[in-house]
């Protein structure tokens, strides 16, 4: 309603027709709102609805296992979790990291096993993936031949290594014989055994890597690369300057992801060598000395207090690399 003034006095007018329609428009603007808003307290409600099972399961297999598994580590528990057992504190994990007999060279065997595959995985799978991301003809066939240890199994892995290795019937000693050098005996070798186990490794797990990385580089853009080429860059100058700082979130993530999993090999290493890591311990890391606590020598607080300081190893490795992920 409008107030206009006129000669005769005041007279009243029914409102604009644009008047009407902004009212309209403000208060269906208004009840809209209200609608979504009370659809989204719902969404929120059925998502959480719908999450709570996974919530539940995680927190049933993951969360309970490894608060139990922290609280028999503050325990002297042994021989059976159904006979008494009293708590020690941090007894067990003081006996850990003052054992120079097998508790530490674990460590160092874990860290050197990891660091060395790792790199050599890294450095040969970045090298295939250049090699094939060109194109070329059979490029088809080639890429599954390479992915094939991906397939097998490590126990069967292993057991064709050690067939391969194997002092008197194996392939390696005769070619050995063949180049007129002495022959080995390999895995047998206190030596050289741990050495084998990462060749071992690196030749089934260099795939995985190539196949993030060859996904990485069939992403990146073209542009750089080819700006670079017409500026003048050379083929290693292209890729130090130009692919690799474009490539690092998926090396980031090969490594991130074949660290955790090195960390945690136990079948190859079990398979050659067997429980201990062989009778000098030449192999054994943290995987083979838990192993050995928990189902040789039934001594289960410290096999738990080991498993919680190794978990807390490849959480710690895994928050270094995350970060620099973040940071590149």
């Amino acid at each position: 309603m409008a107030v206009q003034q006129s000669s005769g006095g005041v007279r009243m007018s029914a409102p604009s027709d644009d008047a009407r329609t902004g009212g309209r428009e403000r208060t269906s603007g208004i009840v809209e709102r209200s609608r979504r808003s009370r659809l989204s307290a719902a969404d929120r409600r059925f998502k959480w609805t719908l999450s709570m099972p996974a919530v539940g399961f995680t927190f049933l297999m993951i969360l309970l296992p490894l608060a139990y598994t922290v609280f028999i580590s503050l325990t002297n528990a042994k021989g059976s979790l159904s006979r008494p057992f009293s708590f020690v504190g941090l007894e067990n994990y003081a006996a850990l990291l003052t054992d120079t007999g097998r508790f530490l060279p674990a460590v160092g065997r874990t860290v050197l096993f990891t660091g060395v595959a790792v790199l050599l995985e890294l450095a040969l799978g970045l090298a295939v993936a250049l090699l094939l991301a060109k194109s070329f003809r059979g490029e088809r066939w080639v890429r599954v031949s390479v992915l094939l240890p991906i397939v097998v199994t490590p126990v069967a892995v292993a057991m064709m290594w050690m067939m391969f290795f194997q002092p008197t019937l194996g392939a390696a000693n005769e070619i050995m014989r063949f180049l007129g050098l002495p022959e080995q005996t390999w895995v047998s070798d206190p030596s050289m055994a741990l050495w084998l186990l990462i060749l071992v490794d690196v030749w089934q797990w260099t795939p995985m890597v190539m196949l993030i990385l060859l996904a990485g580089l069939v992403s990146l853009p073209s542009d750089p690369i080819e700006a670079a080429h017409i500026d003048g860059a050379s083929p290693a100058q292209r890729l130090l300057y130009v692919t690799l700082p474009m490539l690092r979130p998926a090396i980031v993530a090969a490594v991130l992801l074949r660290t955790i999993d090195a960390l945690k090999t136990f079948d190859i290493l079990y398979t050659m060598k067997g429980p201990g890591g062989g009778s000098l311990h030449e192999v054994e890391t943290l995987n083979l000395y838990g192993y050995a606590l928990s189902f040789q020598y039934a001594d289960y607080g410290l096999a738990s207090a080991m498993l919680v300081l190794f978990i807390l190893l490849v959480l710690g490795l895994t928050v270094v690399l995350l970060r620099t992920r973040k940071v590149d």
